[in-house]
């Protein structure tokens, strides 16, 4: 049995429409690869690559924060609650094979460290710019497409 690929999807709960319009094509390009979508469960950019997931007939997990799945957007597939908060994050980050930033604030800032962290590929799509204290690259992989971000998560998650 083929293992699928896990792709997380972070960003702001809220974003203005070209951001959103970015994480809907990122979700459709997930499904059509025949990738699970991770993400947070809520609005926003979560809920937008959702409905691009929706769309194509994909799946998508969801990892709440909060303790009730009324939270949860209407286009998720499977919508887990963590009753975590904040601390939830990195439930959606340890989920994922490689992690797409798109825009974000603070709370996307903390997925990507994680995903670092963790030695989790991440692809910065419209997103946080990093540098190290050394000066060094803050080991993003950036993206100008939504096409290009899967593309890049497909590769990166499957060890290419």
């Amino acid at each position: 049995m083929e293992q699928k690929l896990y792709i997380g999807v972070i960003g702001s709960a809220e974003a203005p429409p070209e951001i959103l319009e970015m994480a809907r094509k990122v979700g459709r390009e997930i499904a059509k690869r025949g990738a699970i979508l991770v993400c947070g469960g809520r609005g926003g950019v979560m809920e937008a690559a959702a409905k691009g997931v929706w769309e194509e007939g994909g799946l998508a997990v969801g990892i709440l924060p909060g303790t009730t799945r009324k939270e949860a957007n209407p286009y998720l597939s499977v919508a887990v609650v963590t009753g975590m908060g904040e601390a939830r994050n990195a439930v959606v980050v340890r989920s994922s094979d490689a992690v797409i930033a798109i825009s974000g604030g603070y709370g996307t800032l903390s997925e990507i460290a994680l995903a670092l962290k963790m030695g989790i590929p991440v692809i910065g799509l419209n997103t946080w710019q990093l540098t190290a204290p050394d000066g060094s690259g803050g080991h993003l992989l950036l993206a100008k497409s939504p096409e290009e971000a899967v593309s890049l998560a497909w590769r990166v998650a499957d060890g290419e």
